[in-house]
């Protein structure tokens, strides 16, 4: 915790630095949800230190079966772990909102007089295929020997894509008998 206090502190450094963290992974996120864990894992992980890969890997497990999505879930947990109270958890979630909470309002504002614009249009086609990297980057940088730590580790991995991918199993329910296999095998 290079730059952080004592947990449970309201820190006012502590907090900013919540604040600024988020507001740019907010800023610099598009396609939403899995698409941004790529840039909470890079600030939190490998930035600040604030958290372990192992971690990380139970805040996307947690912020995947709680409501809401998992960007401001996972912002809501990484600030409480910071900090140790809500009101970190709480500056976090802001600070992620805050950019697109901005950048909505403005877009709202001319998107439907530039909807039709061949140029926007382009620049849509090319958004889907960054999120479409981004999500795949997220569950590769998931697959770590810290997260696959025996053989037992694939073969649940190997049921849950298969479940998911022919019977396209609602993945609360998967996330939730998996949770318990968990319990069993482990």
């Amino acid at each position: 915790m290079d730059d952080i206090s004592e947990r449970g502190e309201i820190n006012l450094e502590t907090l900013w630095v919540l604040f600024i963290t988020f507001f740019k992974i907010g800023l610099f996120s598009f396609g939403g949800g899995y698409a941004i864990l790529p840039l909470i894992q890079k600030e939190v992980v490998e930035v600040h230190s604030w958290i372990t890969v192992p971690e990380f890997t139970d805040i996307v497990a947690v912020s995947q079966v709680t409501p809401g999505p998992i960007s401001i879930n996972a912002s809501t947990y990484v600030g409480y772990l910071v900090t140790g109270n809500a009101v970190g958890a709480a500056v976090a979630t802001i600070g992620l909102i805050t950019p697109s909470l901005i950048i909505m309002t403005i877009f709202s504002m001319f998107f439907l007089k530039f909807k039709d614009n061949k140029y926007i249009s382009r620049a849509f086609k090319g958004l889907r295929v960054v999120v479409v990297g981004l999500i795949l980057s997220a569950t590769l940088l998931l697959m770590d020997r810290k997260n696959f730590i025996d053989i037992k580790s694939f073969i649940i991995f190997g049921i849950t894509m298969t479940v998911f991918l022919k019977w396209k199993i609602n993945p609360i329910i998967i996330t939730v008998i998996v949770a318990l296999m968990g319990v069993l095998i482990y």
